[in-house]
């Protein structure tokens, strides 16, 4: 009982409350995060490599507020303390990312796969970059990299159904497609990939039914109407076309132009 009580103590001290906000746990708002970090930070009796981590942790703190500059200069501080740490690239990756500073993101996100080239979080980061650049067959190279690390992510499937499609590997997005679905029946995201396989190999009925599945679980997704209105279409029916592709362009009103980058015009 002696023992309890002192354990039970000693996790009262101010130093553990701080380290327990700042690693997030026991429940810990943000703003306890941050505070219990900044608290560690300023008080000069920790190490170096506990300092780094309070900086990286109050970053990932500041990204979940939106705070991304904020969240950049602590990556930074971590970084200068620790310049080997993988996490910190990554999660400054994410923040660079999130201000749409997509090149610094993937110098980030390189340095942190050659320091740790067995994340698959960090591979999936890159891809999904990689993707936003148009760059798919780079992005579908790296979610090779993250299904080789981590086979049971049914976003990784997905991601390299979607990019595979896009630059016209449709056999082989339709399998990573049905592997996604199989992981995640209910994934509106998965359903919608498949179709858009489906509409670019012409399979009108196909596509119409996963982009009506999609759309029962995801009723405002955009790329899932309007794909849907261009089988529609193409199978002649004008008047349900109209209707999902004017709802497509209602929620993305560039979505048309999203569809002919990817081939569908």
């Amino acid at each position: 009982m002696l023992l309890l009580s002192a354990a039970v103590a000693a996790a009262q001290t101010p130093r553990l409350k701080n380290i327990f906000a700042c690693n997030g746990d026991q429940g810990s708002t943000v703003d306890q995060r941050i505070s219990g970090c900044t608290a560690l930070i300023d008080s000069g009796e920790e190490k170096k490599e506990a300092v780094a981590v309070a900086y990286n942790n109050r970053g990932n703190a500041y990204i979940a507020k939106g705070q991304y500059d904020l969240a950049i200069k602590d990556f930074d501080q971590a970084l200068k303390l620790t310049p080997d740490s993988g996490k910190a690239f990554n999660n400054r990756a994410v923040a660079y990312k999130r201000t749409g500073d997509y090149d610094r993101a993937l110098e980030d996100l390189d340095q942190s796969i050659k320091l740790n080239p067995m994340s698959a979080g960090t591979f999936e980061n890159r891809a999904r970059i990689f993707e936003i650049k148009g760059e798919h067959a780079r992005a579908a190279q790296d979610y090779d990299e993250v299904i080789r690390l981590s086979p049971a992510v049914e976003t990784a499937w997905n991601g390299r159904c979607w990019n595979r499609a896009i630059i016209g590997q449709l056999d082989d997005a339709l399998v990573d497609c049905n592997e996604a679905v199989r992981l995640e029946p209910n994934d509106a995201a998965a359903l919608n990939s498949r179709a858009f396989a489906y509409l670019k190999k012409g399979e009108w009925d196909l596509a119409i039914e996963d982009y009506t599945s999609a759309l029962r679980l995801d009723g405002k997704l955009a790329s899932a109407l309007y794909g849907r209105g261009f089988a529609k279409l193409r199978k002649g029916d004008t008047n349900g076309a109209n209707a999902d592709i004017v709802a497509a362009k209602a929620i993305a009103a560039n979505i048309a132009d999203d569809f002919a980058s990817y081939g569908v015009k």
